[in-house]
């Protein structure tokens, strides 16, 4: 059964193009197919916590000998890791905020980056590796080249990193 990881980050509940946009292909999705799962979360009206450990950076194996995360920070964590694993195409709905994701994005991001689980460090660890990641975005004014804002967008290419290239995921963004 294709898995849609669908997340949401926008603080507009009313009039966000990226959750216009991002409810839209999820419904197609759901509809594709009787056996397409969709699972979503909103990371605005239910936000993640930061990290609330520098260790929970790292898989337990590459910790430190004195590394006490807290155990139910540990366990969000890898609830998250899991469920991006069992997702066959992530969809993530990101509008610009001050030139980056919104913080609530960036909480998940933290958690489910993790070198020697989600990313290489120590071998070449990609699980997501070639599975599809498509980003929503939208901006209040233009970045392209040229502008005199070129190079303000600090979202992007942060997200082709992190997604791409660190996680290895097909990158595809929705401008």
């Amino acid at each position: 059964m294709p898995n849609l990881l669908h997340l949401d980050s926008s603080a507009d509940l009313r009039h966000s193009r990226t959750r216009a946009i991002t409810a839209t292909f999820a419904e197609a999705w759901r509809t594709a197919g009787p056996d397409n799962l969709l699972t979503r979360r909103d990371l605005h009206r239910d936000p993640l916590p930061h990290l609330a450990d520098a260790d929970l950076h790292w898989p337990p194996r590459l910790r430190p000998a004195d590394a006490a995360p807290p155990a139910e920070a540990e366990t969000l964590q890898r609830e998250l890791i899991e469920e991006l694993l069992a997702a066959d195409v992530l969809l993530v709905g990101a509008p610009l905020y001050n030139y980056s994701v919104p913080s609530t994005l960036k909480a998940w991001l933290d958690n489910v980056h993790v070198p020697g689980v989600t990313a290489p460090f120590d071998g070449p660890t990609q699980p997501l590796a070639g599975r599809p990641a498509i980003v929503v975005t939208s901006q209040g004014a233009v970045y392209d080249e040229g502008t005199p804002t070129a190079g303000w967008d600090h979202e992007v290419p942060m997200l082709r990193l992190l997604l791409g290239t660190a996680l290895g995921m097909a990158v595809t963004v929705v401008t």
